[in-house]
């Protein structure tokens, strides 16, 4: 072994570290979960020190039980939920509040309030974004608005704003780099996709001063160096990208057209649309794919808000399983129209509807249903999103023919092949599932010169298992037909 890449994949319940070889596999990892806060209905945060603790925890194991020489490590890449927004104190490096997560809805109101025809066409114009709470420019206000003398204190200089990248970057480098990447900072609501620049029109339309904002680097860059006191020796961090964007680039999606679908807490759909950014007509983003050597590459995708979360739920909030991979055993013995839809909007339904009000709502119950169809129900809804993804994609003249895959949920045969059936599409899972924190290995190690250029990197992607449709286009039309009623009732 020549030498590794450490991955940070600061995630939305758990932050975990990877070690891969230059070959792009994976030679060790750890993994933490972290508590999520809600402290109102709607409202989701995260305890800043415990994303922090996991992430150094999480490092620290997996170099500690791999046993390799931190000398070996070329470089490290951070890849984070987005979103999710921080504003910390830049003398003592402590966050004024805690971290308000991608999830929540308490900006809603506001974001309703301001929502004018004229406003919203601006924000999509400047940023290839709606105007919604997901995004972190309405968080950043929120604090500013109701965390004790920090609007005083912003204006002065003194906080620092950031989405999670540039939160462990701060606490890595001990202050001395405060900075995003072009993926991160084009989720922000804040930053003009087609200048790479903040937006000043933005920033004054949310009373956010400029000083607070990170520097905007290319995803593959120079990010400062670790503090030697924590993994014994100088890493330089050589990389950032959101965890969508580092996806996609793991899946090796570097041309105009390839597509994924990352199954985690929730589901995103990407598409690359090359140099060009192309404006939706269906309520799906623009955003920035990666940028390298100053040169942009975009991205169409759609946002789901509730995948490996609704799963998270049966286990944790319904208990009706013990462990996430007891799903496919109930799916299984279940008939695919078995009646039963759940629509998982916990937290308001993403794209294509963007209904922050909606809620989530099991249907079509009967006496015989019971905890098989329930569960099966729940994986389905993952699926039945992206079909809504996938058509808007298709209204808006983009067509994948192959659905590259990844996440938690696509270790999951059961999902994937009713997936392939219900996009009547091939489904194709990578070797390498972990393509989330492989991206972001990738980045680095452009940067760090271990690979050419991209072409390398696309050698490396392999293939485990391409899932095909089998189902009748009758038995397709029903089932879709159903979530659509089903949809429907809880629309607000």
């Amino acid at each position: 072994m020549s030498g590794f890449f450490l991955s940070i994949d600061q995630g939305t319940t758990s932050s975990r570290a990877i070690l891969f070889t230059e070959e792009g596999q994976v030679y060790a990892k750890a993994q933490q979960e972290f508590p999520q806060l809600f402290p109102q209905n709607g409202w989701v945060e995260h305890n800043p020190n415990d994303i922090l603790q996991s992430v150094l925890s999480t490092c620290k194991e997996v170099l500690l039980n791999s046993k390799v020489d931190v000398d070996k490590v070329h470089a490290i890449g951070i890849t984070n939920q987005r979103e999710t927004t921080l504003v910390w104190d830049r003398t003592t490096g402590k966050p004024i509040y805690n971290a308000i997560v991608w999830q929540d809805r308490r900006t809603a109101e506001y974001c309703e309030s301001i929502g004018t025809k004229e406003v919203k066409a601006l924000i999509c114009d400047i940023t290839g974004l709606l105007l919604d709470s997901y995004f972190s420019a309405t968080k950043v206000r929120w604090i500013l608005e109701n965390v004790e003398g920090a609007r005083a204190k912003a204006e002065n200089g003194e906080l620092a704003f950031g989405t999670v990248d540039s939160y462990l970057l701060w606490q890595l480098t001990d202050g001395k780099s405060h900075m995003t990447d072009a993926t991160n900072a084009s989720r922000t609501m804040l930053f003009n996709i087609h200048q790479q620049c903040w937006d000043e029109e933005l920033l004054t339309l949310f009373s956010i001063p400029a000083s607070m904002l990170p520097e905007v680097k290319d995803s593959a860059d120079n990010f400062g160096m670790t503090m030697p006191s924590l993994f014994e020796k100088i890493i330089p961090i050589c990389a950032v990208a959101g965890d969508q964007q580092a996806a996609l680039f793991g899946q090796a999606c570097f041309a105009p057209g390839m597509a994924k679908s990352t199954y985690g807490t929730g589901c995103f759909v990407m598409q690359n649309t090359g140099t060009t950014p192309l404006k939706s007509n269906n309520k799906l983003l623009t955003t920035v794919a990666y940028r390298l050597n100053g040169e942009v590459t975009y991205a169409i995708e759609g946002s789901i808000f509730m995948a490996g979360a609704t799963v998270q739920w049966l286990r944790d909030g319904l208990k009706i399983i013990s462990q996430a991979n007891e799903s496919d055993g109930f799916a299984e013995c279940t008939p695919l129209d078995h009646g039963v839809y759940m629509v998982p909007a916990f937290t308001g339904l993403g794209a294509p509807y963007w209904d922050s009000d909606a809620r989530g709502a099991i249907l079509g119950l009967t006496r015989d249903s019971g905890i098989p169809e329930i569960v099966t129900a729940a994986l389905q809804s993952v699926c039945y999103q992206t079909k809504d993804l996938q058509l808007a994609m298709e209204n808006d003249g983009l067509k994948p023919n192959i659905l590259r895959v990844d996440g938690g949920m696509s270790s999951s045969n059961w999902t994937l092949a009713f997936l392939a059936n219900l996009l009547n599409i091939s489904v194709e899972r990578p070797e390498i599932t972990e393509t989330t924190a492989l991206g972001v290995a990738y980045l680095a190690g452009l940067q760090a010169g271990i690979y050419k250029d991209k072409d390398t990197i696309a050698s490396l992607w392999k293939s485990d298992k391409v899932f095909k449709p089998t189902i009748s286009n009758d038995l397709r039309d029903k089932l879709y037909q159903g979530w659509l009623k089903a949809i429907a009732k809880v629309r607000h």
